[in-house]
């Protein structure tokens, strides 16, 4: 027995889809080939290096950020050598392309929110239901609008692993500033700081390594969605996982996951030890 008459939410939720589709479709294809070319531009960045320069480039990153740390530099190369050795380093790019583009955008749009965030309750708590939908609704439920308004390929999956991953950004972008001992700030409020100052020289500092379990956090959550975005046309790993998951092809998907896994744990280390101690 219905005690109430049912609100229409799904009904609404597709006007709302179809009204964007119909006025906003200039600004839609402006998105999609910006994305498109970002991504694009950074795989054929990546790709114009042969894999053993990359690879040394990329081990020689992680020695020297992880404070000649050789034991992170030598897995990093090994790593990376599988990856080639498995023949999946084209693939592997595409996806590495994708993830580092989502985390770059997810960041420029997630941190200067947390920090607005940090700075008003008022806005802090009317994103924060915005927030939990973003992190508790089906990843699978993303993929229907970005279907519908950019078509298949890369740009679809990235905009859904863009509203996937970037929670974790303005929260603990927010948590970071918020945390930060409030005699740090009556300090600089008595040397005449102003409130950029005292948020770039302050703030921002001490409330980094908060900050930086965000960004870390990001990375990994835009890795977890290469294969649902795969779905939708989105190239690389995730793709040869579905692929073999469509074929029953153990070994294909198999291999695709320990690509995944290795891309994974590399950029994991290598952003836990950018992030000050």
């Amino acid at each position: 027995m219905v005690i109430l008459p049912k609100i229409p939410i799904g009904e609404y939720v597709e006007l709302a889809v179809f009204w964007i589709e119909l006025h906003l479709g200039w600004l839609l294809d402006f998105i999609s080939d910006f994305l498109d070319f970002m991504i694009t531009g950074l795989k054929d960045l990546l790709l114009f290096f042969p894999p053993i320069v990359f690879m040394i480039i990329l081990a020689a990153f992680a020695y020297f950020t992880g404070k000649r740390n050789l034991k992170l530099a030598v897995g990093t190369f090994l790593g990376l050598l599988i990856i080639d050795n498995l023949e999946l380093w084209e693939l592997s790019i595409e996806t590495l392309s994708l993830v580092i583009s989502s985390t770059f955008l997810a960041l420029i749009i997630g941190i200067p929110l947390g920090i607005i965030a940090a700075k008003s309750d008022l806005f802090y708590h009317a994103l924060k239901p915005i927030l939990d939908l973003m992190q508790t609704m089906p990843s699978f439920v993303y993929l229907i609008p970005a279907l519908i308004f950019f078509g298949l390929g890369n740009v679809p999956g990235m905009i859904a692993t863009l509203v996937f991953a970037m929670p974790p950004a303005i929260r603990l972008t927010n948590l970071g500033i918020r945390q930060v001992p409030p005699e740090l700030k009556e300090v600089a409020d008595a040397f005449g700081s102003t409130p950029w100052q005292k948020l770039t020289k302050v703030e921002l500092p001490a409330g980094l390594p908060t900050i930086m379990a965000g960004i870390n956090q990001c990375i990994m959550l835009s890795l977890s969605m290469v294969v649902i975005a795969a779905m939708i046309g989105a190239h690389g790993l995730g793709y040869q996982v579905l692929l073999g998951i469509q074929r029953v092809d153990i070994g294909l998907g198999f291999e695709a996951g320990l690509g995944i896994v290795i891309i994974a744990i590399i950029l994991d280390r290598i952003t836990q030890n950018l992030s000050p101690k």
